[in-house]
């Protein structure tokens, strides 16, 4: 071989191991980058559905919420017009649902 020929692959060697020397670094921080993001959106999505778990769920029991205090409201406003004589008509039905029913209760707890 002649010495021009063995300068140009030794040129070309050190070329490439230049290249190498800069490109793989840059490309492990590459993929790097690409692992970070995929890990960044999916703990960003498990955070984003815990997030909408929670928020049903707060939901759902201000729902229920309202609906208790409606009935509380419904039977304060029973007790009023009972107290006012408004009610006697139920006054009976009423007796039986709420004191007995009470008094039964007790008894078995009693028991």
């Amino acid at each position: 071989m002649s010495t021009g020929a063995i300068v140009a692959i030794v040129v070309i060697a050190v070329i490439v191991l230049a290249l190498l020397a800069f490109v793989l670094p840059r490309m492990r921080g590459q993929k790097r980058e690409r692992e970070i993001s995929r890990r960044r959106e999916q703990v960003a999505g498990a955070h984003r559905e815990v997030a909408q778990e929670r928020l049903a769920d707060a939901e759902r029991a201000e729902r229920e919420a309202r609906a208790q205090r409606a009935e509380a409201e419904l039977h304060e406003s029973r007790a009023a017009l009972h107290e006012d004589g408004l009610a006697d008509d139920d006054l009976a039905d009423e007796h039986r649902r709420f004191v007995r029913e009470r008094e039964t209760e007790e008894t078995r707890e009693r028991s």
